[in-house]
């Protein structure tokens, strides 16, 4: 049991170690963004926690981030990857952060909340 645990925990910081930092002229992605159906985490480091609820069914990614492609995202390790397509990258609208990703409009999550 002990062996398997030490592989889980060495695997999770290999991954964590493959993700690409945000580059200075992406950083407004970083934080938590909300809707009623979407999660979006993306961290300065470069990590991504994804989950998004259809329904009774629901898809969650975690993993690095690869690359920027515009203003779209690639996450993933290798060749296992998924596209994060931005139709309206990080802007202000009102008084608070907003982003549509996969035709999702997102709000970010003021810190401390």
């Amino acid at each position: 049991m002990r062996k398997w645990l030490w592989g889980v925990v060495t695997c999770c910081l290999l991954l964590a170690g493959c993700a690409q930092p945000l580059p200075p002229d992406k950083l407004a992605y970083a934080g938590q963004w909300r809707s009623a159906t979407m999660n979006l985490l993306i961290t300065e480091s470069g990590n991504i926690h994804y989950r998004r609820v259809d329904g009774n069914a629901s898809k969650s990614i975690n993993g690095p981030l690869q690359s920027f492609e515009g203003s779209n995202f690639v996450v993933g390790i290798g060749p296992v990857k998924t596209t994060f397509v931005v139709a309206a990258a990080p802007h202000e609208d009102g008084g608070a952060w907003k982003m549509t990703v996969d035709g999702v409009e997102l709000t970010k999550v003021p810190p401390g909340e």
